[in-house]
């Protein structure tokens, strides 16, 4: 089979692997679609994403939709031709989380993740032909929902979390700063939690755009001369720049919430954070998601339309120009997908 494999920074292939086996408890997916993400481009240009640095070739891709071609042992109420998006995380040992962190699995202190050189051996990511995964990782797609938009429940999913870390958003003026992927997507999943009106902010125009068609009330374009609103209650900062914040705490209302959902560098910065302190303002960070990705494929299923995300389609063998094009603003590109397969 083929698979999307990154040996290095700026070393991608498209190399030939073996197909692989379920074991017990496990299903083996035809992948059909992946949406290239942040950590896949920074493997790809870096050779690491945040701490994760890169020791061996690995697999890229963790936002996967398919369908299964068959099951291991012990496997039941799994039936081949199942039509599913996968949850990419598996916490790692047996130890509980403390009971402050009650079904918050996110936060447990170790996690596999599809597609993360996190752990050594790493773990390879879905951007192939076929992947085993286990039986419980599979969030069945309802017959309205196809595999391309299923394999956007896991940003979905992320935006998601990141608005419910907020609070109750009903009746709620809230700015999204950062209207990549998963910005644009907060903008779906804020208006779908009941926000009031929603402004969008970004450097690029066709970014600004993608919200506005996500649902945003006012999308702003830094770049030409727009600035961001004032006294906003709720904030979600979606753009991960150090830059930003001095802005974005700015226009945050005194005693409001501030949800950082875009990742921030994992090294030293220099921001201005003088209004955290004197705006009195709740800033809480929002990591990946728990299981909001069954709520995002519920959301997909009752009408939320994600299609304004994808910007590009590419097939398997032009895997890195689907990267180049992810990581240059200047394409336009929103969400890059990748064909991987054909439906059953």
């Amino acid at each position: 089979m083929r698979a999307v494999v990154v040996h290095g920074a700026g070393d991608v292939r498209v190399d030939d692997r073996p197909d692989p086996v379920p074991g017990p408890g496990e299903v083996l997916l035809a992948v059909e679609w992946g949406g290239v993400c942040g950590s896949d481009l920074a493997y790809w240009r870096h050779g690491a994403s945040g701490t994760a640095v890169l020791r061996a070739p690995l697999v890229l891709g963790h936002e996967i939709a398919g369908h299964v071609v068959a099951t291991g042992p012990g496997v039941d109420g799994v039936d081949v031709g199942l039509r599913a998006a996968v949850h990419p995380a598996t916490p790692v040992g047996a130890e509980p989380l403390p009971a402050r962190l009650a079904g918050r699995t996110n936060l447990h202190a170790q996690v596999r993740y599809l597609g993360s050189a996190a752990f050594d051996p790493h773990t390879d990511g879905g951007f192939a032909e076929r992947v085993v995964v286990r039986a419980d990782q599979l969030r069945p797609l309802p017959g309205g929902v196809s595999t391309q938009h299923g394999a956007l429940a896991e940003p979905l999913a992320v935006a998601m979390h990141a608005v419910a870390r907020a609070g109750d958003l009903h009746g709620r003026q809230v700015l999204v700063n950062g209207c990549g992927p998963i910005g644009a997507l907060a903008v779906a999943a804020a208006r779908r939690a009941g926000a009031a009106r929603i402004v969008a902010a970004d450097v690029a125009p066709a970014s600004a755009a993608v919200a506005s068609r996500m649902g945003a009330d006012d999308a702003r374009v830094l770049s030409e001369g727009d600035t961001l609103p004032e006294d906003v209650e709720v904030v979600i900062e979606a753009s991960g720049a150090p830059g930003a914040l001095a802005g974005v705490l700015r226009a945050t209302a005194r005693g409001g919430t501030l949800v950082q959902v875009g990742n921030l560098p994992g090294g030293e910065v220099t921001a201005v954070l003088g209004d955290l302190v004197t705006r009195e303002i709740t800033w809480v960070g929002s990591y990946r998601f728990v299981d909001e990705i069954a709520d995002a494929i519920e959301a997909m299923a009752a009408g939320l339309d994600v299609s304004p995300v994808v910007s590009h389609v590419f097939g398997v063998d032009d895997a890195e120009k689907a990267l180049a094009v992810a990581a240059d603003r200047s394409t336009g590109s929103s969400k890059v997908m990748l064909r991987l397969g054909e439906p059953a």
